[in-house]
């Protein structure tokens, strides 16, 4: 029997760095291979021709109403149609809402008067032509509406002639 050997040197023993650099150099050499594999024109599975364009999700009514809109009856005055303006214009971009889809579910929020307007309106052109209508056309019928000159000149008047007693400012602000 040959006498037993015995090294006095241990094996290399390997550090992270070199595991990580190991590793890459495995994996972009997989890619390699396999964007190869794909590229190659004898292959069965290769896709030549997209199979259609992309499709942009757009936002529907149930995640327009899980945004919370406000709801507007009419009954608001002008600063409440600002604000309705306001909020539902937000709720649009959070919801992600297509532009068509606008004055429809807009008109999903309205209630009490607000409602019965919307729907007299619609019923004398059809449900399906009042919802095309813009959502600028639809905020300028609301404005001739629900804030007729006279309401906001008042309103105008009684900026003009505010007085702030004092340094409350607080029910000026509010107010206004």
């Amino acid at each position: 029997m040959p006498p037993k050997r015995t090294s006095t040197s241990e094996a290399p023993t390997m550090t992270q760095a070199a595991i990580r650099k190991l590793v890459a150099n495995s994996v972009t050499a997989a890619l390699e291979a396999q964007a190869a594999t794909m590229a190659s024109s004898s292959n069965p599975n290769r896709n030549t021709n997209p199979t259609g364009t992309p499709v942009v999700k757009m936002g529907n009514y149930k995640e327009f109403i899980s945004c919370q809109p406000f709801y507007f009856n009419g009954t608001e005055g002008a600063v409440g149609l600002i604000r309705w303006f306001e909020r539902t214009e937000s709720v649009f971009s959070r919801s992600k809402c297509a532009e068509e889809n606008n004055v429809t579910f807009a008109t999903g929020t309205l209630t009490d008067d607000a409602l019965s307007w919307w729907n007299a309106y619609a019923q004398s052109m059809g449900v399906e032509q009042a919802n095309q209508i813009t959502w600028n056309e639809l905020k300028r019928l609301l404005t001739n509406k629900y804030c007729p000159q006279t309401e906001i000149r008042k309103m105008e008047e009684e900026l003009y002639t505010l007085i702030v007693k004092g340094n409350d400012l607080k029910p000026y602000v509010r107010r206004f």
